[in-house]
């Protein structure tokens, strides 16, 4: 049996923890990057950031870097935002709280205006560029670059120590894939010590064969034979800051300073990661995301409790279930539910969902706040339609985002034969439909299949 690690985020830890067989104090600080306008999660992100999106119905994206951190002993953070980072930056105010005896912290930096930089972040390496000066006062040895967009479990403590065993100035987290999935993500050379010798940008399907590494046996019966970079990286400080003195120009990791300090002088190593991962970077992958999380063992595991993942605790009311069937569901606090059947489908937080309603394959993001019965009463009485989803309705496909207003007899069927397209309610992506953040749906309507 694995010895359970213990985590003591009260102690010096915050400053420098001891990782076992690394004969030092090991000081990392983490960059968590915001990332850009998330165009490719449209509408989820016409009101917030990527990293705000709401996920498995009570959590944010933010939420899953942060306690990886948390989670391996790393408490000083900093969260890097530019676009609609309002809500961001109030989930974190109102969720990560240190006590007075330790050094930790969460601390948004956005993307500012100086007498020496008037732009804003023009990639990711010049997103930390312009933080770095925002460090100066914090003592640390490694800095920790992950992004605010991914669903995954890392242990960052033995990410470090691989870093630091093989002497490395950087170090990649490093994912196998297929030919299939390659051509999407920057492709590495690894030798047999773990050592980048050369990397690619996004390949094309023909050069792939050259592009093979030697990976684990059961990735080669998968037919993974690539290594991708997961956009996650280690840099020892000293490092990083040469490498920004070099290429002061540099605006991106992968496709700038990475590449360079792969074939200069640098130790560039990769960390095969060999658990769960996903990039959530469109309406597609978000949604396969969630709804694989109601499997019977999902790959992403919200109950391990050596690993928890932290949010905003809210003092909300339990779910109360009036009638209905359910099937793989995922079921968040404060709703209540009188649907005829839920299956493969994530219900999130204050969700009301009217008598006799069929929910399948769907996002349901719940509610930011309860109406209360005279105002239920008093929009029903002036044929209104109250927060959540009526009776009588049928969703499947659907992402149905904060705050909407679902009638009585409604059909929304998302499939792949729908073409994409935009309305004042809704959007329709990949064949799933997008029901926008207060999107109101007359009694009655019919949208796609």
């Amino acid at each position: 049996m694995a010895k359970k690690r213990t985590k003591n985020l009260n102690s010096s830890a915050t400053i420098g923890r001891r990782i076992p067989g690394i004969d030092k104090t090991v000081k990392m600080v983490a960059l968590i990057l915001g990332g850009g306008a998330g165009t490719r999660l449209f509408p989820l992100t016409e009101q917030r950031s990527k990293p705000a999106v709401p996920i498995a119905g009570k959590y944010r994206l933010i939420d899953i870097p942060i306690s990886n951190c948390l989670n391996s002993n790393v408490t000083r953070m900093f969260v890097l935002t530019q676009f609609n980072s309002a809500s961001l930056n109030k989930h974190i105010k109102n969720t990560y709280h240190f006590d007075a005896f330790n050094q930790g912290f969460v601390d948004v930096l956005a993307a500012e205006q100086t007498r020496t930089n008037e732009n804003w972040f023009q990639g990711t390496a010049d997103a930390v560029r312009q933080c770095m000066p925002h460090l100066a006062n914090h003592d640390f040895d490694y800095l920790l670059i992950l992004s605010g967009d991914q669903l995954y479990q890392m242990d960052l403590e033995a990410f470090a120590k691989y870093h630091i065993e093989r002497a490395a100035d950087v170090t990649i987290a490093t994912i196998p894939v297929n030919d299939r999935d390659a051509p999407a993500f920057g492709i590495m050379k690894v030798n047999k010590k773990g050592y980048i010798n050369s990397f690619i940008e996004k390949p094309e399907a023909s050069l792939l064969p050259e592009w093979q590494s030697e990976v684990p046996q059961k990735d080669k019966d998968a037919g993974k034979h690539y290594l991708a970079s997961m956009g996650i990286y280690l840099f020892n400080k000293t490092a990083m800051k040469r490498l920004f003195s070099e290429y002061p120009k540099a605006t991106d990791f992968g496709k700038e300073i990475i590449p360079k300090a792969i074939t200069t002088n640098y130790n560039v190593a990769s960390y095969q990661y060999d658990g769960y991962w996903t990039d959530i970077g469109n309406i597609r992958s978000f949604f396969e995301a969630n709804v694989e999380l109601s499997s019977d063992i999902p790959q992403f595991n919200l109950f391990d409790s050596d690993n928890p993942v932290y949010t905003r605790p809210r003092m909300l009311p339990p779910t109360k279930i009036l009638a209905a069937y359910f099937r793989r569901a995922i079921v968040a606090e404060a709703c209540i539910i009188e649907a005829d059947k839920i299956e493969n489908a994530i219900i999130g937080i204050r969700s009301r969902i009217g008598y006799r309603t069929i929910i399948h394959k769907a996002i349901i993001m719940g509610n930011d706040y309860f109406e209360t019965i005279d105002e239920i009463a008093a929009l029903k009485a002036n044929d209104g339609i109250p927060m959540g989803i009526g009776s009588n309705s049928v969703l499947e496909n659907v992402i149905v985002d904060k705050n909407c207003r679902i009638g009585n007899d409604v059909s929304i069927r998302g499939g792949v034969e729908l073409a994409d397209i935009e309305t004042a309610t809704y959007c329709v992506k990949d064949g799933i439909i997008v029901l926008k953040k207060g999107a109101v749906i007359p009694h009655g309507t019919r949208i796609g299949v």
